[in-house]
């Protein structure tokens, strides 16, 4: 019996320079997508994400976090190493994306044309540049109910995601956030700091929504040709609305209802394979698959350099698994 395949596309905050270097420099389909993409980038902003992602002089360790950069440089990562996978004869039965990562997804899944859906990120990253005050994201290892129980954080950021129990974000403005950090360090509560220059998944960003969803009013999209898990949702969507690609930047994120969703839709026996920089989807996954279900996450690109190697493995897993793969 073959076992259902989840790609997943994960958003801000895990991207770094270099990241996906190996397999730009190694594989000739990461290269070519790569290359392709990065030219309709130059064509709608003169940017090029090739030349700032790949500088030498950009270290892993340095912050990445300029949204005109880091938009269009994970879309283009992720949906790069997607077509690797199905240039390998690994196909999907489902695609799931978290915030900006729902990009890809719905590029997979044949939404709308690719060279469209680079022009939609562009844009959005423009618009919440040029209208919206900067801010922050901050990652709480504790158990989601502090969120409502601790009038500090509750009155001074807004809930983003709970993506595990013990695992939630939250978004604010940076000297509100400052002040959530001070407190988890005299709690011991660990913590993180993503690496984002915005509040996404908050009111932070609704000064943007206008120009964005004017844009997108005369858009079209295809029916998923690959059903697509909404983590704006938490359910799978068989049409977009019209302002779905706002929607999933905005709205709080639904990571484990759509794991759920998933592993009742398919009776948990899946494999859940994070496309995105850093590994953090697969992670997530684990934490909400059930301890007796037979699904399991696995990882390609790290910022440790093993993207090759995960590679391999994830080629061997499939085809010695039987996972749904033309292998």
């Amino acid at each position: 019996m073959e076992n259902t395949l989840v790609f997943m596309f994960s958003g801000q905050g895990s991207q770094y320079y270099q990241m996906g270097k190996a397999l730009f420099v190694q594989h000739p389909v990461f290269q070519k997508w790569m290359l392709k993409l990065d030219k309709t980038m130059q064509e709608i902003s003169g940017n090029s994400i090739i030349d700032q992602l790949y500088n030498e002089k950009n270290s892993v360790a340095e912050e990445f976090n300029d949204i005109l950069y880091t938009y269009p440089a994970t879309f283009m990562v992720e949906y790069a190493l997607a077509q690797v996978m199905l240039e390998s004869g690994i196909e999907p039965d489902y695609v799931l994306g978290t915030s900006m990562g729902e990009f890809a997804s719905a590029a997979v899944a044949g939404v709308i044309e690719v060279e469209e859906i680079m022009e939609l990120v562009i844009k959005q990253a423009q618009s919440i540049e040029y209208h919206c005050s900067q801010g922050g994201m901050l990652a709480i290892i504790h158990d989601y109910s502090l969120f409502q129980e601790n009038s500090l954080i509750y009155n001074n950021s807004e809930l983003a995601s709970v993506n595990f129990d013990t695992h939630f974000v939250v978004s604010g403005r940076m000297d509100k956030l400052k002040m959530i950090e001070g407190f988890l360090k005299n709690s011991g509560i660990i913590y993180q700091m993503l690496s984002v220059s915005y509040g996404f998944h908050s009111s932070l960003i609704d000064p943007a929504a206008s120009s964005y969803l004017s844009y997108l009013k005369n858009k079209f999209y295809q029916k998923p040709q690959i059903p697509l898990v909404s983590c704006a949702n938490g359910t799978i969507l068989t049409q977009l609305p019209n302002e779905y690609f706002w929607e999933i930047v905005r709205k709080p994120i639904k990571f484990p209802e759509a794991i759920r969703e998933l592993e009742k839709e398919k009776g948990e026996k899946l494999i859940y394979l994070d496309l995105g920089p850093g590994g953090t989807l697969a992670n997530f996954a684990k934490r909400n698959i059930d301890i007796n279900s037979q699904s399991k996450p696995y990882t390609i690109m790290t910022p440790f350099g093993k993207d090759i190697k995960n590679f391999e493995v994830i080629l061997k897993t499939v085809k010695n698994k039987a996972y749904n793969s033309k292998l």
